[in-house]
């Protein structure tokens, strides 16, 4: 009994930091989705006009976002390697919560773009998080942790959608409002029981010519390997990114879906995709190991993306959503293979890199994919076909899978 009660504490002791790391990437997602529902409404607040230039200034808002993510995830990274993960955790959560109050208070379109350059500097700490779960993982385990991670930010990426609409009723600004509490309260759960990893045998000077994004490049793929894996990672962003960007439009188009049923689709697929990262990944790595998980989740995708591509009957397309979501393997098993590859000291600047990468995707994927949609969900058109940004993320997938295969990363 003396034994038992000796052991809950220490369990305990090092459960909590890893799960206020989950919290914490999960209110990350949770901030991008809660505010989605009313940004139409809250920008025409503000600056009035049409629902077609609310939407205009949507992707402005949306693209600064992501741009400063790009621009600064390196730069946290690196500060990270340089004066440890809490401090950095700490200090973006709580720009992060009073990034939401100005968004709550904000009068005019100019303080609500603000307020997206902060979140998307905030929204760094995704890195961070990551460097943190390297930190305290075996070698053998990283990839299945970073599937705890990316588990995380889909149940937050379910969730935040849902609250924000119930949200919503009470009023434009209430979601921020909610978002700024929930920050503050993960703040202080960080204060209490996030422990320092980064102790001074791995500390690394910062340096600006390795903090900005291009710098960070090139430091992090003159490893061996890495860079064709940097690459790979960033044509699977691109690829995947085909459903936030095109699926409303499509299943409308195709289906005639109702926001309610688009809604439900994308939810089965963040649960279905969270569950896949949280557990199935284990099993999988455990059979097949990161790069066989690797090469399957590229090629289960490269089939559903066909399917859906061609896909004519709704029920048929909702099936396969939870199913395309088994694919979701890829980024948690590339990422272990990476940072198995990466010093010690260099973790969050790998991970500062791979924040870069998935931003960018999310500047270039959206424009992409929704132009391409444009060309062919034209009825008039000679070929018709709205399931054709699909068909380029095939082509995308099958670029990658080569790329990866060329030659085996040492591990």
């Amino acid at each position: 009994m003396q034994r038992f009660t000796r052991r809950v504490p220490v369990t305990m002791k090092k459960s909590l930091p890893i799960v206020f790391i989950l919290i914490t990437v999960m209110l990350d997602a949770m901030g991008i989705g809660l505010i989605l529902p009313i940004m139409p409404d809250l920008i025409r607040e503000v600056q009035g006009g049409s629902l077609a230039n609310a939407a205009l200034w949507g992707g402005v808002l949306a693209s600064a976002f992501a741009v400063m993510q790009f621009l600064f995830s390196p730069v946290v990274g690196n500060l990270s390697d340089r004066f440890g993960r809490r401090p950095v955790m700490l200090v973006s959560l709580f720009a992060m919560a009073i990034d939401y109050l100005i968004m709550a208070f904000a009068g005019s379109i100019w303080l609500l773009l603000v307020g997206r350059i902060l979140g998307g500097i905030t929204a760094a700490t995704h890195s961070t998080a990551n460097a943190y779960m390297a930190d305290i993982s075996k070698p053998e385990e990283k990839a299945a942790n970073f599937g705890l991670i990316g588990a995380a930010f889909g149940l937050g990426f379910v969730l935040g959608p849902m609250i924000g609409g119930m949200l919503g009723t009470l009023g434009t600004r209430a979601p921020f409002y909610a978002a700024a509490a929930l920050s503050m309260l993960n703040f202080l759960l960080g204060a209490m029981v996030l422990k320092e990893t980064v102790t001074d045998a791995i500390r690394r000077p910062f340096t600006w010519t390795r903090a900005n994004p291009l710098g960070a490049f090139r430091a992090v793929s003159r490893l061996p390997g890495i860079s064709r894996l940097l690459w790979v990672y960033f044509i699977y962003s691109v690829a995947l990114y085909v459903y936030p960007a095109i699926w409303a439009y499509f299943t409308q188009e195709s289906f005639g879906w109702s926001p309610q049923m688009i809604g439900i689709s994308l939810g089965l697929f963040g649960i279905t995709a969270a569950l896949v990262q949280a557990v199935l990944i284990r099993l999988v790595l455990r059979w097949w190991g990161e790069r066989n998980t690797v090469i399957f989740g590229l090629g289960f995708d490269f089939v559903t993306f066909g399917l859906l591509a061609v896909v004519r009957n709704g029920m048929l397309a909702l099936v396969l959503t939870p199913i395309a979501a088994l694919g979701a393997v890829v980024s948690p098993a590339l990422q272990g293979i990476m940072s198995k590859a990466v010093p010690d000291n260099a973790q969050g600047e790998l991970q500062g890199v791979l924040g870069s990468v998935h931003a960018l995707s999310m500047v270039v994927s959206p424009m992409l994919m929704t132009s391409v949609f444009a060309v062919f969900a034209q009825r008039e058109s000679s070929f018709y076909l709205p399931g054709a940004p699909f068909i380029l993320s095939m082509v995308l997938l099958a670029v990658g899978l080569v790329l990866f295969m060329r030659k085996p990363l040492s591990e």
